[in-house]
């Protein structure tokens, strides 16, 4: 997946200025205002993949029900005619995508039709609803026709990818791939630019570009400059005048975008990691803001014979709005499980309070002592009641994270990921090492055959000189013998 991280820049961050896009677009295009009185105007979004994984991080269905998103379904699914409420579209402008609002158009599923495009549509595709919504007799039914320019997955306030629907195709393995074409690298070329264009249409902001010469990155840099200056040129139709832009597209605050090749780093992304979000992203099933787990089957409870429970799974959101994960997604993971421990018994504490309160309500006697104690205690009351969903919040999130917690600490316990973690620290800072590599490749209870290739091609980028031929075909027998896949071995040897 291509990540981008931001840097800290005045005003409104990327996730707030695409989630005031996407509003705007649910209410017709119209900017969204906070507070209003008015009944929002009920309607059914229709999205494809790509425009769910878009919205899916950044609005809750609480958010799109108050948005009056009554609906809210894939375009190629089997869906009802719904003909006296209105439909939101939002999807990529492909081929197929085109034959299916097409389609809706004919079966006249709904009253009215806002298309919204997450990148531009080209003039032919245009045509082709045109002449659908002439034949279908709805061309009235077509209300409006925008291209949004959201085409990348804002997933924190200063970071965004640009796609996970077939992110292969803009991966690294799809850019250096010795048989590529140069179609194929135009595409994949193509792709990326269109999602950096989009953002930095969203962000309002004409960059300062800068990237390593003579790679991808350059190819990349050339042709989203190109695209900046196409733009900029038609005056009348600029992306990047009035609102959106500010203080205008000279501003002294311009963004500056570095666009650097993967091969200046290769050991990082193979490196296993120590703190809470890079383990959660590295050993769960963790993908756009939300982990799925899988519950204890409970095996062990069930009788001799008997068939084995299915597992239940579990899914989280771990979002900026989580105060925990926002504080504690950088720290050590010891230093996580520390601190669930801590807001664990801070609740406790706080709930053994409210029962307390709750007892001692119950005073007999009339004296003042008693009744001042009860004053004062219904006060205390009163105040504990006011934080109870406040309370229930944080046993919420703690019990969330204890689930994520512990889930971690199975897989670092299972593959010895803390010894991995440490052996590769002192590989990359050039430490003298206390074991053997060939011990801990050899060790059967040391990590998944992947571990243990991660481990060797992170030695062997780093190693100032290349090991012996002899070495190196020791080191292959130890790894084949666990199981590893050498061709991940072959490519660096030949990147190197």
């Amino acid at each position: 997946m291509v990540g981008v991280k931001m840097a800290a820049a005045a005003g409104a961050s990327i996730r707030e200025r695409q989630t005031v896009a996407l509003k705007r677009m649910l209410n017709f295009n119209v900017p969204h205002v906070k507070n209003s009185t008015g009944e929002p105007v009920w309607k059914v979004l229709i999205y494809d993949r790509f425009g769910q994984d878009i919205i899916s991080p950044l609005l809750s269905v609480k958010e799109l029900r108050d948005m009056g998103i009554t609906l809210h379904l894939l375009l190629h699914s089997d869906r009802d005619p719904i003909p006296d409420v209105p439909a939101v579209y939002f999807v990529m402008p492909t081929e197929e995508n085109i034959d299916r609002m097409c389609q809706d158009l004919r079966n006249q599923l709904y009253e009215s039709y806002y298309l919204n495009f997450i990148s531009a549509i080209s003039r032919s595709k245009l045509e082709d609803i045109a002449n659908a919504a002439l034949a279908a007799s709805a061309v009235t039914q077509v209300a409006k026709v925008f291209d949004q320019y959201l085409n990348f997955i804002t997933l924190e306030d200063d970071m965004f990818v640009l796609c996970n629907q077939n992110k292969e195709l803009v991966s690294y393995r799809a850019i250096n791939r010795p048989d590529i074409t140069d179609t194929e690298m135009e595409t994949v070329m193509d792709t990326i630019v269109d999602s950096l264009f989009c953002f930095f249409v969203t962000l309002g902001a004409v960059p300062i570009i800068r990237c390593s010469r003579g790679t991808a990155a350059e190819m990349v840099a050339v042709k989203l400059d190109k695209k900046l200056r196409e733009n900029l040129r038609d005056a009348r139709n600029s992306l990047f005048t009035g609102d959106t832009l500010g203080a205008g597209q000279f501003s002294f605050q311009r963004p500056l975008l570095v666009l650097v090749d993967r091969n200046i780093d290769l050991a990082t992304p193979l490196h296993h990691t120590w703190t809470y979000q890079a383990l959660v992203h590295d050993v769960l099933d963790f993908h756009l803001n939300r982990v799925n787990l899988e519950e204890s089957s409970g095996v062990e409870n069930s009788p001799a014979g008997a068939r084995p429970k299915r597992k239940n799974k579990k899914s989280y959101d771990l979002t900026p709005v989580d105060k925990f994960w926002q504080k504690h997604k950088g720290s050590p993971f010891p230093e996580v499980a520390e601190s669930v421990q801590q807001e664990l018994e801070s609740y406790r504490a706080q709930e053994d309070e409210v029962k307390r309160l709750k007892s001692i309500m119950g005073l007999e006697g009339e004296d003042e002592g008693a009744i001042s104690m009860l004053s004062d205690n219904t006060a205390k009351l009163t105040s504990a009641v006011s934080s109870l969903p406040e309370l229930l919040e944080k046993k919420r999130l703690i019990d969330l994270h204890t689930n994520v917690a512990t889930a971690v600490l199975e897989h670092i316990k299972a593959r010895k990921l803390d010894v991995y973690f440490e052996y590769e620290e002192k590989i990359m800072s050039k430490t003298t090492l206390d074991k053997s590599l060939l011990d801990i490749i050899s060790d059967p209870d040391a990590g998944t055959p992947e571990d243990k290739m991660r481990l060797f091609l992170i030695y062997y980028i780093s190693a100032q000189q290349a090991p012996s031929e002899a070495d190196l075909e020791q080191y292959k027998k130890a790894l084949t013998d666990a199981g590893c896949n050498l061709n991940p071995l072959q490519y660096i040897k030949q990147w190197k």
